[in-house]
């Protein structure tokens, strides 16, 4: 398993002084980009890793968002004069910029529509899509160890179908299990001529792996219909809906430096009836489609293959640290540790125990030193983690020093210093 340019699905590795060369190359470009986040100068002392749960917003999209609500806040599709046809433009252009970002090879043909998140974008294309082509005695792959809103919603829809009398089988996605990638061969083997969808994750939002989807397509076959959870791969990486050859991607702004509140379902419509989601769609969320929009121009101009080199160092030079701590356990693959490896790194997200010091304990020590973490279950699906763990999730504005902070708190940890 090699690291992947994940919009082909080839690349190169990145292993020991690469990891400082990195950092290094990429300095300067981090600091600039930094000094656009009032939050984070505003509160120099605190470091904020916990960017998976929901990233911090930079200037422009405040200014965006500030901009609109004091000119032409309105309504959307619903009036005609001045403000609200511009309003009604500017969230068209938020799903025309989607396309975009997504690197939609046929824009014209496929359709954008804004959801309050990847939740309930996942849930709108279990419950109100996918119910209504599925027929008796079809099949859907869907993943149990990943987040709970790419397992749930499809065991809502089987409910749902059985209770109109249709019968449909949902299968567990393979996972291997040294790596903790999908097992593509595994899955190969699962495809029948009534397998109608398989379900699959991006970036685990837990082990922090690139779940490398490109092989999913060649494991499927050309006709089943691939759902792709994005939340944790847009705004961080570069996400090409054209390499990834999948049918339906969901994602959320918020994590993406948008407002909370709006995410997006990008749909192909041509292995299955284009996506709607059911009932009277109410009034958009106009801001947040602002928001959308000026943070997704935002990332591209920051250049999302730097700030995936960015990410992807810094968790690699948490991983070597942690490699050698003895109190410590990180999470997923185990041969991508140590600054040597050769193999697939993490995507910024890192998660990991202490033997005996419990993980919520560990979050408030972090805490203390000014770190802000997240510890807990990271809302993962049945088939996932039983304990908790402290997972750290970087962005492009995440400093090296808070990295290295850090980690010295964590050796002093490991060596006692606060026991």
């Amino acid at each position: 398993m090699t690291v992947l340019d994940h919009t082909t699905g080839t690349g190169s590795v990145l292993a020991g002084d690469a990891i400082d060369v990195t950092l290094a190359d990429l300095h300067d470009w981090h600091a600039e980009l930094r000094a656009q986040f009032p939050i984070l100068t505003a509160n120099p002392h605190t470091a904020y890793l916990d960017s998976s749960a929901t990233a911090q917003k930079p200037q422009a999209v405040l200014d965006a968002v500030h901009h609109y609500l004091t000119t032409t806040n309105a309504n959307a599709g619903r009036g005609t004069y001045p403000w609200a046809t511009t309003t009604t433009a500017q969230v068209e252009a938020t799903a025309e910029r989607i396309k975009e970002h997504l690197h939609d090879p046929d824009p014209a043909t496929s359709t954008v529509h804004l959801v309050p998140g990847t939740s309930a974008g996942l849930r709108a294309v279990a419950t109100d899509w996918l119910t209504g082509w599925l027929t008796d005695g079809d099949e859907i792959i869907v993943p149990f160890a990943d987040h709970q809103a790419n397992a749930q919603p499809w065991l809502e829809a089987q409910q749902l179908l059985a209770r109109r009398g249709i019968r449909i089988t949902v299968h567990e996605l393979p996972y291997e299990t040294a790596s903790g990638d999908y097992d593509d061969v595994a899955l190969a083997a699962m495809v029948t001529d009534r397998t109608r969808l398989v379900a699959v994750t991006h970036v685990h939002h837990v082990y922090g792996a690139h779940m490398n989807v490109d092989r999913i397509r060649r494991a499927v076959g050309p006709d089943v219909v691939v759902c792709l959870d994005a939340a944790q791969s847009v705004g961080h990486m570069p996400v090409s809906v054209a390499g990834l050859d999948v049918d339906v991607l969901v994602f959320s702004g918020h994590k993406a430096m948008a407002l909370p509140g709006v995410g997006a379902v990008w749909c192909r419509g041509t292995r299955a009836p284009a996506f709607a989601p059911a009932g009277w769609p109410g009034s958009p969320n106009t801001v947040g489609a602002v928001s959308l929009c000026a943070a997704l121009s935002w990332l591209d101009q920051a250049g999302l293959d730097r700030i995936d080199r960015w990410t992807v160092a810094l968790g690699a030079r948490l991983t070597d640290a942690l490699h050698h701590l003895d109190g410590f356990e990180v999470l997923g693959c185990q041969a991508s540790l140590a600054a040597t490896s050769t193999v697939q790194r993490r995507q910024g997200i890192v998660s990991f125990r202490h033997h005996t010091i419990d993980a919520a304990d560990l979050g408030f020590i972090l805490t203390d030193h000014g770190l802000l973490v997240r510890a807990d279950h990271h809302c993962q699906a049945g088939a996932g983690e039983r304990d908790g763990s402290v997972r750290v999730s970087t962005h492009a504005y995440t400093a090296v020093d808070e990295i290295d902070h850090l980690i010295h708190v964590l050796t002093d940890l490991d060596r006692g210093a606060y026991r």
